[in-house]
């Protein structure tokens, strides 16, 4: 039994329609990785964001190492020596790492100084980071590691990482996993959040479990099934996504040397990407981020136009259009940032309905808006794709990540698109809402939709995929049937290794 460092009892927190907290009590132990579980609206932000001082519940108090533990803000709980590392990095592209990790402090040394224990603490804890380098050329990973090593120079005695490998290849988490059990060896407790099962079973000795605001199981995951773990959170059993087969259809979308210029200093160029699709089938596109991903969508969507010649959709060239052109017609595209550019986080859910669908829903009329037809269409997303709001008057910004995302994946499958484009489709949301989000996709092609799926998931790329590709520095590789491709050639596409008989050798 471990030395207990946080004790949480009877913490309970309400909003205005939903209790986001209900009478939550655990204890977390020095030096231990303790996973906190649930579902999208579970509770679990808010939880976190109470023992970081950015919200103050309603009831109920915390103990920390035994003393009563209640930050007015983030700035008190790092001093009692809470650090958090956040699922969106807060980080300056255009300053160095050691700039940003500064601006983190509330005491910053030197600059000399902070270079110095930037290297010092980098090298020990095995996380490689130059505190000269511009943040906007590091990878997803290193970015990650700026956040980290940010906390660690803080000497926390309680780690709360949120979704930390969401964006990070398999080489990147095995470090991630060595640094915190060599924190968690040295007695930093680390409450651990993350919806990939595996790796909390690979990593944490305890867990809690949350259901609608309140805990509603604890396990031991190096005991428990993954499976069991899911059904914990969600109260039920899950459906596996089931596919009908049937052979794909005509032509819908070809993509004909599509080359762009990155879009910004920090973006990535495209490169001669040559793919074709049909309707009824799935294309999976896996990359680590930073690849080209953003800018492949916005060539798709629109926003980012090329040459007439390079993207065609029905037969017909149609790089140059607009986005609502296309969108009329029905090549429909979800991004991956869902907060600002999926949906715009101040507006309504009725109003961020309204902003894709007014020409697919009819939404509009002579020049008039037809509010209660967007109402209801907000509505049917709700309802459609199960997504945990009070109604639609909500802004976007009150959801949950994970609910924001089911309603963003939902706003565009209920338009009945004819291409559908989708990055990072089941990003932060729990085993059940990714399962549901998989199994519309597979229902849309299903239909006779051709859908193009990015993910940085390989799992599930190879569960709903008909054909795999890999985009590497803005280059995709030729499409390879999904069934029966090894891990190691999956690695060597992502690799770059865009040569099929090169492919073939890791055999």
């Amino acid at each position: 039994m471990r030395d207990t460092l946080l004790t949480l009892e009877g913490l309970t927190k309400a909003y205005p329609g939903v209790v986001a907290n209900r009478d939550v009590s655990f204890d977390i132990g020095k030096g231990e990785i303790h996973a906190l579980l649930g579902e999208n609206g579970a509770g679990k932000s808010t939880l976190v964001k109470t023992i970081y001082g950015l919200v103050k519940p309603d009831s109920g108090h915390m103990t920390l190492d035994g003393r009563r533990f209640a930050p007015d803000d983030p700035a008190a709980a790092r001093r009692a020596g809470v650090g958090m590392v956040f699922q969106h990095f807060s980080l300056f592209d255009a300053l160095t790492v050691a700039e940003n990790i500064v601006l983190g402090m509330d005491a910053p040394p030197s600059p000399r100084a902070i270079a110095a224990e930037v290297r010092r603490v980098s090298d020990l804890y095995g996380l490689p980071l130059d505190p000269d380098r511009t943040v906007g050329d590091l990878s997803a990973g290193e970015r990650q590691r700026v956040e980290i090593i940010r906390c660690l120079l803080q000497d926390p005695r309680l780690l709360i990482m949120d979704e930390p490998t969401s964006v990070l290849t398999p080489q990147e988490v095995d470090i991630l996993f060595t640094t915190l059990r060599k924190l968690s060896g040295e007695g930093t407790a680390i409450l651990y959040i993350s919806h990939k099962l595996s790796e909390i079973a690979a990593l944490c000795e305890a867990a809690t479990v949350l259901r609608l605001g309140a805990v509603v199981a604890t396990c031991d995951p190096r005991t428990t099934a993954p499976r069991d773990m899911a059904e914990l959170m969600v109260g039920q059993v899950l459906q596996s996504p089931v596919r009908a087969a049937r052979p794909a259809g005509r032509m819908a979308l070809e993509l004909r040397g599509l080359s762009a210029r990155a879009p910004h200093r920090f973006g990535t160029a495209l490169r001669d990407i040559t793919v074709a699709v049909r309707a009824g089938e799935v294309l999976g596109i896996g990359g680590v981020a930073g690849n080209g991903q953003d800018e492949l969508v916005a060539a798709l969507s629109g926003e980012m136009p090329v040459a007439a010649d390079m993207v065609w959709f029905n037969g017909s060239p149609v790089g140059s259009d607009p986005v609502n052109t296309r969108r009329a017609n029905g090549l429909l595209c979800a991004p991956e940032e869902r907060l600002g550019h999926a949906a715009a986080p101040d507006m309504t859910l009725t109003e961020n309905a309204l902003l894709t669908g007014v020409t697919r829903k009819g939404l509009a009329r002579r020049g008039f808006l037809r509010w209660p037809q967007a109402r209801h269409f907000a509505q049917e997303i709700i309802a459609g794709f199960d997504v945990r709001t009070p109604g639609p008057e909500n802004t976007a910004r009150s959801l949950s990540g994970g609910n924001l995302q089911k309603f963003v994946i939902g706003r565009e499958i209920m338009q009945d698109p004819q291409v559908f484009v989708v990055n990072q489709p089941t990003w932060g949301v729990d085993a059940a809402a990714a399962a549901a989000i998989r199994q519309a996709l597979l229902t849309l092609a299903d239909n006779g939709a051709a859908v193009i799926v990015i993910s940085q998931d390989l799992d599930e790329l190879m569960e709903i995929s008909d054909r795999f590709c890999a985009l590497t520095e803005g280059r995709l590789s030729e499409p390879r049937p999904a069934r029966g491709l090894t891990v190691d050639q999956i690695g060597m596409m992502l690799g770059g290794a865009h040569d099929m008989e090169v492919a073939h050798v890791a055999k």
